[in-house]
Formats: C-alpha cells, structure tokens, sequence
C-alpha cells in the first residue's frame, strides 16, 4: 500500500481494477454476501445485469484498497486536482448557525478518499471504529489523526458533542447494521433495515445542522466529485424513526447514483424483524 500510494495516479487507478479483478474469482464468503445484498436491493434487474454490477463492485472494492492508501500517505500535490467540491457553501451555511454540523456521509468504497480530499478545504473531525486487525488497525487511526482534525471513537459520544460545541464538523456514516438499543427498523432500498437513530438523538442534542456529504469516483482518469447538500430541514422533527428512514433514503439515493461504488460486501440487513427470517 505505501508502494501504491507514490505511483502515478493513472498507475493507481489501473492497480486498483486489477487488483478488484484478482479478487473476483476466488471463493471469500463476502461475495455471497454482496450477491445477496445486490438480489435485495434491486430486483428489477436480470440475473446477468446484477453479476455484471458484481463484477463492477469488485473493481470498486480494488480501487478503494489503493485508495486507502493514498489517502493515508499521499502528498498534498499528488491529491491536487483530484477532487471537485460541489457546494461547500452549504457546509459554510450550516457552521455559521454556531452549533456544529453532522457530515452525513455512508459506506462507499470512496469513503477514505472523499474524506481526505475534502479536509484540503476545510478542517473536521472523523469517527472510526475498532478493527480486528491491530496492524490495520493502528495504521488507520494514525492516518486518521494525521490527516484529520480529530479522530473521535464511535463510542465516545461526549468527544462527538464535545466537537459539535466546538462548531466543528464531525463525519459520520451511520448506514451499517446496528442492533443497539437505539436501532430502529428503516426501509433501504425496499428492505427493513436495523438502523442506528443516532443522527436523529444527536441532531436534537447538539442542535447541530445535518448536511450530507457524498462522494463519486469518476470515470477514466477524472478523479472524485464530493458532493455537500444542503442542510436538512425541520430535522429531526418529533418521530425518530421517520427521522432515520429519512437518513436512509438520502444514503440510498446516492447509492443508486454509483452503485458499484457502494461497500455491498457489509450484512448491511443481518438483524431481522422478529417474524422474518435472515438472509445470510
């Protein structure tokens, strides 16, 4: 990975394809899950149209190793020009408000590279969880705390206020599976989905602005559009599980902008309802 983070970008983006394309054929128990995701989630499409999306995420999955790396350990001038930003001014709006922002964003295989290009204009703070690997683990915080403003734990939720009162934005994706005592059931894309209401209690906590924030790998040798939205409205309102649904329809919206580019290979429908049964 670090050997990847100094090559040419058109190297990068073709080491990253290649290597999507390696991991493919062999037998990880992930891409039955990323079939069962896919078979979910678009039923509309044909057996043959959902492989060929398949294989597409793989590539996606292959380019978003690479860019970990780059995200981690590339150079200011090697990130130049990279990244297009679509209303920051959004983002500006909402700070001047004084209460901090939530930087709605979810999983996509773009995370790391979205969240690194858009600190070059403007400081915030990021969320992370533990990984099973300590290697992997470390090295990820250290990038973190290097290219970030504040690398806050998820489960240190008085670090999050603490920056929220800061007026600092913190970047937050809370699409995956969550069976906490405050999940709720969501619909994404047509399936009940166990939810973290977190956005919505924290959003009526701190009183700080929600303003999702999304990004997109480009075709060729484009580079990323960020994407900053403009603050939601009237959120979070008095119903916590509208609220979430809300959060998920937004997340599934981009999904179905560049949905190779969304992280299939998560059990993103685990927890089930009671009366239904599971799906891996």
């Amino acid at each position: 990975m670090r050997v990847a983070a100094v090559l040419p970008y058109p190297a990068q983006r073709a080491l990253g394809a290649t290597l999507g394309m390696v991991l493919w054929p062999l037998p990880f128990p992930q891409k039955r899950v990323a079939r069962i995701n896919l078979e979910l989630c678009f039923p509309d499409l044909s057996p043959k149209e959902r492989s060929r999306l398949l294989r597409r995420h793989y590539r996606a999955l292959g380019m978003g190793v690479v860019e970990l790396a780059v995200s981690w350990w590339g150079s200011e001038r090697r990130l130049a020009g990279l990244g297009r930003v679509d209303g920051l001014e959004h983002l500006q709006a909402a700070l001047a408000r004084g209460k901090g922002v939530l930087l709605l964003s979810a999983h996509f295989t773009t995370l790391e590279m979205g969240g690194r290009l858009l600190a070059r204009h403007t400081p915030f703070a990021v969320m992370y969880r533990d990984q099973k690997n300590r290697l992997f683990d470390a090295v990820m915080l250290r990038g973190r705390q290097r290219n970030f403003h504040a690398a806050v734990h998820r489960n240190d939720v008085r670090g999050l206020l603490r920056c929220l009162k800061q007026n600092l934005p913190v970047w937050y994706a809370p699409d995956q599976n969550f069976a906490g005592l405050q999940s709720v059931f969501a619909p994404f894309c047509g399936i009940a989905a166990a939810t973290s209401s977190a956005t919505a209690r924290l959003a009526r906590t701190s009183g700080a602005a929600v303003v999702p924030f999304f990004q997109e790998r480009l075709p060729g040798l484009q580079g990323y559009r960020l994407r900053i939205l403009p603050a939601l409205e009237d959120f979070p309102g008095e119903d916590l599980v509208a609220a979430t649904a809300r959060v998920n329809a937004l997340i599934e919206d981009q999904v179905r902008r560049v949905p190779e580019q969304y992280f299939w290979v998560h059990r993103r429908f685990k927890t089930r309802p009671a009366t239904e049964p599971g799906y891996y």
